[in-house]
């Protein structure tokens, strides 16, 4: 493959895994809270159909995006409701956040379907940085806001979930809620607030793809995207830094599925990236093979005071 190749695969795969680590950033917190959120998919296309909406009647994307942020924070809110106050079953609520979020995104995205955006985000060059060999055309030129954002935040949310107080809180409602509660944490409060906070990242992550990425709406636009956010959640062991990665591994792993179109049947490219994520899936669900992965030891289990 030929440098300019190179570069471009590279620049490619990082704008879209954008998506991906937003949503998993968001996944990967609320499961530390020890709430499993399978409605990724779900907020995500919500959050892309309202998103376009807003943008396109008022011309102005990042407005769009504050909406499609607020719209997967409320659908986030009512998997919270059932998960956390209901105690319902996580994985049957999640489920149904997906189907309703497909269904009702559909239905009121039908007029809009094939308009493309009167005003998209516009791509960004980094100053100096842009002028690097090699590095400076696949990394910091015609790369959108959020891209750069999303590896901050990255940053940010693992410095906050292994230095601070309130990440340490996160991780104790996640591993011994009961121990949590003991120390006077409010395991409802933290849970509530993971499981939001997801979804106003897995929102954003959505209004990203209507708005920047493919500055348009069509019908389950996602295309299996919160499913695969929620495989890097879990390959990265519940870490923002290594969901960095997985993220950009996926991305990769996407775009060049295009690429090597004439090498590979396309029929086992496109397969890959979801055989990844059942497997992933599968590990949690199984429960003591899932934790000896790292994951949560209260993750999935509503808390009910009292009980160990």
């Amino acid at each position: 493959m030929e440098v300019d190749q190179v570069t471009y695969t590279v620049a490619r795969a990082l704008a879209f895994s954008t998506p991906l680590l937003w949503a998993a950033l968001g996944e990967i917190f609320a499961e530390r809270a020890g709430v499993v959120n399978l409605g990724v998919e779900g907020m995500m296309i919500l959050g892309a159909v309202a998103g376009f909406i807003v943008a396109q009647t008022a011309g102005a994307p990042y407005l769009g995006l504050v909406l499609a942020a607020t719209v997967g924070a409320a659908a986030a809110l009512a998997h919270a409701f059932i998960s956390i106050t209901l105690r319902g079953n996580q994985y049957i609520s999640g489920l149904a956040l997906t189907i309703f979020g497909l269904g009702f995104s559909g239905l009121i995205g039908r007029s809009w379907v094939g308009k493309p955006l009167g005003t998209p985000m516009e791509f960004i060059t980094v100053p100096g940085l842009s002028e690097i060999p090699l590095l400076g055309p696949a990394l910091f030129t015609d790369q959108y806001l959020l891209t750069y954002v999303g590896l901050v935040t990255a940053a940010l949310l693992w410095f906050i979930l292994y230095y601070t107080r309130p990440g340490l809180a996160l991780r104790t409602v996640g591993e011994s809620p009961a121990a949590a509660d003991a120390t006077g944490t409010s395991v409802t409060l933290v849970r509530y607030l993971a499981v939001v906070f997801g979804g106003l990242m897995a929102g954003v992550a959505g209004g990203y793809l209507s708005i920047a990425y493919r500055p348009s709406w069509g019908e389950g636009m996602t295309n299996g995207m919160g499913w695969i956010a929620l495989a890097i959640a879990i390959f990265s062991l519940w870490d923002p830094l290594r969901a960095v990665a997985a993220s950009f591994f996926f991305g990769a792993f996407f775009f060049l599925s295009f690429l090597l179109q004439k090498v590979f049947p396309p029929e086992l490219l496109t397969l890959l990236p979801y055989t990844f994520t059942i497997v992933a899936l599968t590990v949690v669900a199984l429960g003591k093979e899932g934790r000896a992965f790292g994951a949560p030891e209260a993750l999935g289990l509503p808390y009910r005071r009292g009980e160990r």
